[in-house]
């Protein structure tokens, strides 16, 4: 074998600059951050964002429109799987505001345009036609949305739309269940939580920037309910993965955060 031959059949190191384009999961409790960070770490890295949370909220929506009851479990399963199979659930990209991160992690008021965008990339969710990246992040479709993705025939219908949205890689997955059920197989994992009193301030926050008129102490009591519904239900409740790496947002700014999360991806990415 000649010196030349030796150097063509030797393993290539990788192109500088190449990396792995990965799945990176972000779950937690409502209020910790995760959406905030996401934004933030899918335009540092260039992925797409996708909040998967918000399919739930809109099978919340579309129950609430129709009059269904929250126990009304059969109706509700059979209206998500009619909405996933029939496409009344679209995920469109859209334009992504660029405005930096507060720095107490709740949304700044000049990032939530009238049809907020849900992904780095640009992810829009409609409804029948109907834009409704807006209408979903009512506080009561939070509640909502916690309460239907408790329903099994709910989380089936909509697992393949979430696993068809980051099955290519370079995506920043960020909802419940991510790390656990949707990609468990994920790259990298993290699990953000805060206490529930600095969530429910972050939440308050947003929900005033977007002229809601709302009480910090009806805010509190909702992100309470929701961490005892989320918790206790019997399907798919909210845990941390084992793999996965727990960061504590309540007295850290999104930019550190989003700093030490993308030395992390792109370290990962690279090999390391």
């Amino acid at each position: 074998m000649t010196e030349r031959q030796e150097k063509d059949d030797a393993p290539r190191a990788p192109t500088p600059g190449a990396v792995r384009r990965l799945r990176v999961a972000i779950d937690g409790p409502a209020g910790a951050g995760k959406g905030t960070v996401a934004r933030g770490l899918a335009e540092r890295l260039g992925y797409l964002l996708v909040d998967t949370g918000a399919l739930y909220r809109t099978v919340a929506l579309a129950a609430h429109r129709v009059g269904l009851a929250w126990d009304e479990s059969g109706a509700i399963g059979a209206l998500a799987e009619d909405l996933a199979i029939g496409g009344r659930i679209a995920l469109e990209r859209g334009a992504f505001s660029t405005a930096p991160p507060s720095a107490d992690g709740a949304e700044p008021a000049e990032a939530a345009p009238p049809s907020p965008p849900l992904g780095g990339s640009g992810l829009r969710v409609r409804l029948d036609g109907e834009d409704v990246s807006s209408a979903i992040r009512a506080p009561d479709m939070s509640f909502g949305a916690s309460r239907v993705s408790a329903i099994p025939a709910v989380r089936k219908a909509l697992l393949a739309m979430q696993r068809q949205a980051g099955a290519e890689g370079g995506v920043v997955l960020e909802g419940r269940d991510i790390g656990t059920v949707v990609f468990p197989d994920a790259e990298v994992k993290f699990f953000l939580t805060a206490p529930a009193e600095i969530r429910a301030k972050r939440r308050y926050d947003e929900l005033v920037a977007r002229g809601l008129s709302v009480t910090f102490e009806a805010t509190l009591s909702d992100v309470l309910r929701r961490d005892k519904a989320d918790s206790e239900r019997a399907v798919a409740p909210l845990r941390k993965a084992e793999d996965a790496i727990l960061v504590d947002s309540g007295h850290r700014s999104p930019q550190e955060i989003i700093d030490e999360m993308a030395f992390l991806v792109e370290g990962r990415a690279r090999g390391g």
